[in-house]
């Protein structure tokens, strides 16, 4: 009900942007998988990954040439730990600012941030840590939450420019959002503790782009890769997109492509309008 229709008339003194954002577990695994025709295809302006588990020396040299070709800038910040975790974003995009840490050194460690200030727009790609199977991890991903809200209201405080907050947020966040509501109230990425921190960014302003267009629509973002779980659709809504309340007329729609393939998530893709 609040989808806008594309209107070249209208649209077309305006600019028009695609931003996607991607967990591709492993940016080295997913180019087997045929990751560059996949960016030939969406063919975003801006493209958020996370969980790249690459650094500047492991970074896939199809990538490289794929960015050097289509005027792509490529910033990565990858964990310090070798394999793991890591933050990427492609952009056609000039950048006019670029924060890869947010000072506190036990997050940062991990390369989950990029933070980036264009001349229309803030843009905050994030991958959140999974609290474990065993939970063991639910501490430090409470103090994470609590950081990265405390970085996002620094950042954003008395801007008038809008706000884009992205990335895999390792959460669902109502029964909506996954598949065995009930079977998953006590694990990881659906606790009472972990949902809290969804309502905790609506409550500062922040609107899940998604729900905001598809209210009741059941879309998945991440589906295990046992048991069949993606041809199943035994999924879970973990991948967002925020953007704060006051400038929602930039955005024209927000969607999960879950055609596209080559790692357990799917992209999601958030149009814009300037």
């Amino acid at each position: 009900m609040h989808k806008r229709k594309y209107n070249k008339l209208l649209y077309m003194n305006k600019c028009m942007l695609k931003v996607i954002s991607w967990n591709v577990n492993g940016l080295r695994a997913v180019v087997k998988k045929g990751f560059v025709n996949s960016l030939k295809q969406l063919n975003p302006d801006v493209m958020c990954l996370q969980e790249i588990k690459s650094d500047d020396k492991t970074i896939p040299e199809d990538v490289i040439d794929f960015c050097k070709g289509n005027n792509y800038e490529l910033i990565i910040n990858p964990a310090m730990r070798k394999g793991y975790a890591g933050t990427a974003v492609m952009t056609k995009v000039k950048p006019k600012t670029i924060i890869t840490q947010i000072g506190v050194e036990q997050f940062d460690d991990e390369g989950r941030f990029i933070f980036i200030e264009y001349d229309k727009f803030y843009l905050f790609n994030t991958y959140f840590p999974h609290s474990r199977h065993d939970l063991s991890r639910l501490e430090f991903k409470m103090k994470f939450n609590d950081a990265y809200i405390h970085f996002v209201n620094k950042q954003f405080k008395h801007k008038n420019k809008p706000m884009l907050l992205t990335g895999d947020f390792n959460v669902a966040h109502n029964e909506i959002d996954l598949a065995n509501p009930k079977q998953n109230e006590t694990n990881a990425g659906y606790t009472v503790e972990e949902r809290r921190f969804i309502d905790r960014l609506l409550s500062e302003g922040f609107v899940d782009t998604f729900r905001y267009f598809h209210p009741t629509t059941v879309k998945y973002s991440w589906w295990s890769f046992r048991f069949h779980a993606r041809q199943r659709n035994i999924g879970w809504r973990v991948d967002y997109f925020f953007i704060d309340k006051n400038h929602l007329g930039v955005i024209n729609d927000s969607d999960i492509l879950t055609d596209i393939t080559g790692s357990d998530h799917a992209p999601i893709i958030l149009y814009l309008t300037f």
